[in-house]
């Protein structure tokens, strides 16, 4: 297939609000995708290549002078063998091998095509053909059963892998667990109080929510891979908790959890120092502890489809202290007094879990919720503008958007700008934003740096206001930075939906 088409396709998918119609042209083009067009043509939809990173940064994208094509040639087969020669580049000249492999391809694109194949590379398509709408896309093409695509994409953790096997006529019942291979994590709704979790959920596991990183630890015998909340692989960053889950009692299992590092005095220290771990390459002298909240697998032994009480005690007896500390209840004033003990801690709240509710990977209901004493918000960093006073010379001023996944107010797939602040960030931040955020630069005017919109942000707020200064209709009130959220992408930030319904609360 001609890259072309899909772009075309991608276009319509970007301009239109409704999902049946979305749905309804990815599954068009899906039908007529060959067997080994499907996972790279996937992962360009998603804007996340099969190859993952390729070494390409902003930066040098926009450096390119290249007269482009008058007429589309490039197949998807071409764009899927130029990215796996940018992923392999690597050692003395891959900067510029790289830049040769990028020149040769912008020069084989057209102008629209390498616009979409630059905005690929960088995560950011904005075409509003998010996962849940490509999994019914799959369905539709494939005309297989929705529920039975979506829990093969779950348990694979693979999109495009999941795509060829519909598409191919494959067995998707058949995909399960497989110790090795990541599981999208299961995810937890918000409420307001703990009260308020209790009520929903029942009788639950409360549990301490850290300000740390989720993991998830698969063991078979000796050998341990350690992966992100976004499923990549870090597991030579971080060879304390390999070292701490070869010790359990087991030959094979699957863990969740989190981790995070603790100063002299046991108390957690700041999210980027966890984060700092999984950016590079060499050993820190920060070291990182694990704390275990579920387990899905133990020694042949599937537990994904098992009650949580059957599964937390199956974690009790294969963890022991490296537990996540809880409890079991349905009283309301037992389940605020162990949130208390968490945030008295260092720690951001609890999790509520319903003590008979199955893992649902990669689902976000009512089964788990977590509970925050302040209010946070995953926003997307739009632009910042210069410092003035102490910070003359740093950039300051964040502008926040969040998502608009239907093109409310906007381009569908997009960002809203609901407010700015400058407040919670330290002297390292600004530093760290300062030398970042030129790096993504678009434009920029003599006050303001604009910037590509895939950098999350965690903002705390005493909640919204209504506001006309800003195209959603709301503003952020009291808006600091708690710090930057490296771990996740832009299409996972908060929507202006969720910050609009904080005017009903």
């Amino acid at each position: 297939m001609l890259l072309a088409e899909l772009v075309e396709v991608a276009a319509i998918v970007a301009a239109t609000r409704s999902r049946v119609q979305k749905t309804d042209a990815l599954a068009a083009v899906l039908r007529t995708l060959g067997a080994e067009e499907v996972r790279p043509a996937v992962g360009l939809l998603l804007a996340r290549p099969r190859q993952g990173r390729l070494g390409v940064g902003w930066r040098g994208l926009m450096a390119l002078e290249v007269s482009h094509a008058d007429a589309a040639t490039l197949t998807i087969a071409d764009v899927d063998a130029a990215f796996d020669a940018l992923a392999a580049a690597s050692g003395t000249g891959s900067a510029q091998r790289r830049e040769e492999l990028l020149r040769d391809l912008a020069a084989h694109a057209t102008v629209p095509e390498w616009d979409f194949l630059v905005r690929a590379m960088l995560g950011e398509l904005r075409t509003g053909a998010l996962q849940g709408v490509l999994l019914d896309a799959i369905a539709r093409a494939a005309d297989a059963d929705p529920p039975v695509v979506r829990r093969a994409a779950m348990l694979s953790g693979d999109l495009g892998e999941t795509a060829a096997l519909a598409l191919g006529g494959g067995d998707l019942a058949a995909v399960g667990l497989q110790v090795g291979r990541p599981v999208m994590p299961m995810l937890a709704a918000t409420a307001g109080s703990v009260a308020e979790a209790i009520a929903t959920a029942g009788e639950a596991s409360v549990e301490y929510k850290l300000d740390g990183a989720r993991i998830q630890v698969h063991r078979h015998g000796d050998d341990v891979r350690v992966f992100t909340r976004s499923l990549a692989d870090v597991t030579h960053r971080v060879p304390e908790i390999v070292v701490a889950v070869r010790g359990l009692p087991v030959h094979d299992v699957i863990l969740d959890g989190e981790t995070l590092s603790l100063d002299e005095s046991g108390a957690p220290r700041p999210f980027q120092d966890t984060m700092a771990r999984f950016g590079a390459d060499r050993a820190h002298e920060v070291a990182l502890r694990p704390w275990f909240f579920d387990i899905l697998h133990v020694d042949g032994r599937n537990l994904i489809d098992e009650p949580l009480r059957v599964r937390l005690a199956e974690l009790d007896r294969v963890v022991g202290d490296l537990r996540m500390p809880g409890i079991v209840t349905d009283d309301e004033d037992a389940a605020q007094h162990l949130s208390s003990q968490a945030l008295a801690a260092g720690h951001e709240g609890v999790v509520v879990k319903a003590i008979d509710a199955p893992y649902a990977a990669g689902h976000r209901g009512k089964a788990w919720i977590k509970v925050k004493p302040v209010l946070t918000h995953d926003l997307v960093v739009l632009a910042c503008e210069w410092g003035s006073g102490r910070r003359r010379g740093l950039l300051s001023n964040l502008h926040l958007g969040a998502r608009d996944p239907d093109g409310e107010f906007g381009e569908p797939g997009g960002f809203v700008m609901v407010g700015k602040t400058f407040k919670g960030l330290t002297d390292e931040l600004l530093r760290w934003q300062t030398e970042r955020f030129p790096e993504i630069e678009t434009r920029r005017t003599a006050s303001t740096v604009f910037v590509a919109p895939v950098t999350v942000v965690e903002i705390a707020i005493d909640g919204v206001q209504r506001s006309p200064r800003y195209p959603g209709g709301i503003a952020l009130r009291f808006a600091r930075v708690k710090g930057y959220r490296l771990d996740k992408r832009a299409d996972e930030a908060d929507t202006i939906q969720t910050l609009r319904a904080l005017l009903r609360s």
